[in-house]
């Protein structure tokens, strides 16, 4: 008699799991959105700022370069958890491509843990970079932006992309089918015969 309870405790533990990891990936996701939302928002109104400032008044936007060079910096780390989430991140499969079933479930697991362990290792070492950066006060030539304020999105960045990876890594594990990402199931198109 106790199995049925076992299952239903099981299945209640799958489903709270499921939901807890789904409001993390969407906090995740929001917080990914805003940063890049707003960078390019930034970057595009400063270049067309200092375009027509140049052409209308002869002179451009004050240390335009220098902001453009921080929005990219931001930009690039804040994307590494984007592209995880989207799983358009760069990846060498041809051994993966090779598997299937159970086995290239495993693999995708264990490199989604490996590289998520990969991405945190990173952020702390980032987070190392950025707090010797803000020790020494360094700043940009320009506007004398302290740089460890753009520099602090390396750790962020890293840390989402790591979340991403062990989020994906999670779905594989309790789920049946195989994810490339959280929310994004693995859906290679078949070659057809004809082809060969």
């Amino acid at each position: 008699m106790p199995e049925p309870a076992d299952r239903s405790d099981s299945h209640s533990f799958k489903a709270l799991l499921s939901k807890a990891l789904r409001v993390l990936d969407r906090i995740a996701e929001h917080i990914e959105k805003t940063i890049l939302g707003c960078s390019v928002l930034f970057l595009a109104g400063l270049l067309i700022a200092h375009v027509l400032g140049r052409q209308l008044l002869g002179t451009g936007v004050t240390g335009q370069v220098e902001l453009t060079q921080m929005s990219l910096i931001i930009m690039t780390f804040a994307g590494l958890g984007y592209a995880v989430r989207r799983a358009r991140h760069i990846s060498m499969s041809a051994f993966y491509d090779q598997l299937k079933g159970t086995p290239r479930k495993i693999l995708l697991v264990t490199i989604s843990l490996s590289t998520g362990a990969l991405m945190f290792f990173f952020a702390w070492h980032a987070w190392d970079y950025v707090m010797a950066i803000q020790g020494r006060g360094r700043t940009s030539s320009a506007l004398q932006i302290p740089l460890w304020i753009p520099y602090l999105m390396a750790p962020v960045g890293f840390a989402l992309a790591g979340i991403q990876y062990w989020l994906t890594a999670i779905r594989n594990m309790i789920s049946k089918g195989i994810y490339r990402s959280f929310n994004e199931k693995e859906a290679y198109d078949e070659v057809p015969d004809s082809a060969l």
